[in-house]
């Protein structure tokens, strides 16, 4: 078993246009396969290290009795309209230290969007506790999905003139 999934999808738009939605806290939610993602507040990402909380309802998933709660996304990579990568930091000790993101490679008139989850840093608190992948692949897939859809009905609107 890998400590990693990553899923792949081209999207037939700029990769400037789908790295806004990736950057926006409100795209986060717009995108989001899980159900648990309901709204965000904070700036969209520019840099390494810039954070934005995103409100959430862990009942999406009908897994543990967590009900609604707050977290924060840290962005940990950036390089503007190719990666983009985060972690979560929330009221627990020791934090989880899984990461998420995309990477964006252009293509012929299109762009083939990646996105990874990453567990392998988790600490051995999180990995007894055999809940790993909380996401499964089904719902990458599904975002990216979901992203596909966000992108050509025009929303955020471009960036580019």
């Amino acid at each position: 078993m890998t400590d990693r999934i990553e899923v792949q999808r081209t999207i037939a738009a700029p990769a400037a246009d789908i790295f806004a939605v990736l950057t926006d806290p409100q795209g986060h939610v717009a995108i989001d396969a899980s159900g648990m993602l309901q709204a965000a507040t904070g700036e969209p990402a520019r840099k390494v290290g810039d954070r934005f909380v995103v409100h959430m309802d862990r009942e999406a998933l009908n897994d543990f009795p967590m009900g609604r709660y707050d977290v924060t996304v840290d962005i940990t990579e950036y390089e503007q309209d190719r990666l983009i990568a985060w972690t979560i930091l929330g009221n627990i000790d020791p934090q989880i230290g899984h990461v998420y993101g995309y990477r964006l490679e252009p293509a012929a008139e299109a762009t083939v969007v990646t996105s990874f989850y990453d567990w392998s840093a988790i600490g051995d608190k999180w990995r007894a506790a055999g809940i790993f992948p909380v996401i499964p692949e089904s719902a990458l897939r599904a975002t990216l999905g979901i992203l596909d859809r966000t992108v050509r009905r025009g929303y955020p609107q471009s960036t580019q003139g």
